[in-house]
């Protein structure tokens, strides 16, 4: 990555750029909702909070190794926030590169994850140049392990309760897909 702090990537039905402060009413609405956060490492507490993550992340430069850098998923014509895109950048193109999203609930099941994952993984694989893409997912959020396995990622491993999240053990399973991967399931 170049470390752009501008990033626009659109697709059929979506664009996906950075976080404004007018985000944040919508970002907490959605990001607060127990059935959203349930398996998100992240819930904001108020508004505030969705507040002063976007201008933390404003500060950061789209690309910065050793970071998460989160990207707005909205409607490509309206503009509406449908959800936020996370991805992790590693220190190097040999490392694995990492995603996370959420959906507001009324734009859910309707393909808006698989095509913003399907967007960033073409450039993960292309202009990025990395090499490899990773998932860590709670089993119990089957939705998002069905989303990965439709993208052509394979399970490699299933920890159990290796995790200690929200006050219990939970389990993590570990998704990955090869850039030449990628290229035969696209």
């Amino acid at each position: 990555m170049d470390g752009t702090q501008d990033i626009a990537i659109a697709t059929a039905r979506l664009r996906l750029d950075r976080l404004s402060e007018a985000d944040a009413p919508v970002l907490f609405a959605y990001r607060g909702d127990d059935a959203v956060a349930r398996y998100q490492g992240w819930k904001p507490a108020d508004v505030a909070a969705a507040e002063a993550f976007i201008a933390d992340q404003s500060l950061l430069a789209f690309g910065t190794a050793d970071s998460w850098c989160q990207l707005a998923i909205r409607d490509k014509v309206t503009g509406e926030l449908f959800g936020d895109f996370g991805v992790h950048f590693p220190a190097s193109t040999d490392d694995p590169i990492e995603f996370g999203l959420s959906l507001r609930p009324e734009r859910q099941g309707q393909g808006f994850a698989r095509e913003a994952m399907a967007a960033v993984l073409d450039l993960a694989f292309g202009d990025w140049a990395y090499r490899r893409a990773v998932g860590s997912v709670d089993p119990r959020n089957v939705s998002s392990m069905a989303l990965l396995r439709s993208l052509g990622f394979r399970q490699e491993a299933h920890h159990v309760e290796s995790y200690f999240f929200r006050g219990e053990w939970v389990d993590d399973v570990i998704f990955a897909l090869l850039a030449r991967e990628w290229v035969r399931h696209r």
